[in-house]
């Protein structure tokens, strides 16, 4: 197996894991906490796939979906284009409010779709790739990617974790 093989493959359980954290929630269920300043389903879901967007379309030199194919205005959020959910107060991811679960898997699998464009060409010695001087050391492109699907799994974790709270 290749790299981009794994990597593809990785990518692909987060979307797989999420879709059945997601799918058929109303969108009271994606909106609702289980407890004081705990995050939904919706937002987490949410969240993860702004990272992904974000991170992959800047290290891929593409423009993110979200913006590209219209899914920030198909949303409608009270939020910045730009933004990810990096850093939200409570009072924001309140207001983060997905419209329905059929739109956010259809923005999910757009993300895929670019995701798996873009690491379907790598090669081993594109990890090498420094793609972020701001950290001591520098950040390559393996360690981005790795850091991107940890933060998906881990979110993605946690909405299926609510929806089970949730009873659904």
């Amino acid at each position: 197996m290749r790299t981009s093989e794994l990597l593809r493959y990785a990518y692909a359980q987060v979307g797989e894991t999420l879709r059945r954290a997601v799918a058929d929630l109303t969108p009271e269920q994606l909106a609702q906490r289980p407890g004081p300043g705990a995050n939904p389903v919706g937002w987490l879901a949410w969240h993860l796939l702004r990272v992904q967007d974000d991170h992959l379309a800047d290290v891929a030199g593409t423009a993110q979906v979200w913006t590209a194919q219209g899914f920030a205005a198909r949303f409608g959020l009270p939020v910045d284009d730009a933004a990810t959910g990096y850093g939200m107060s409570a009072e924001e991811v309140e207001a983060v409010r997905v419209p329905s679960a059929g739109l956010l898997l259809e923005y999910a699998d757009a993300v895929a779709a670019a995701s798996d464009a873009f690491l379907d060409g790598l090669t081993d010695d594109d990890l090498d790739r420094v793609v972020d001087e701001r950290w001591d050391p520098p950040v390559t492109l393996g360690v981005r990617l790795v850091s991107v699907l940890s933060d998906d799994l881990q979110h993605v974790g946690q909405a299926a974790y609510v929806r089970g709270l949730l009873g659904a």
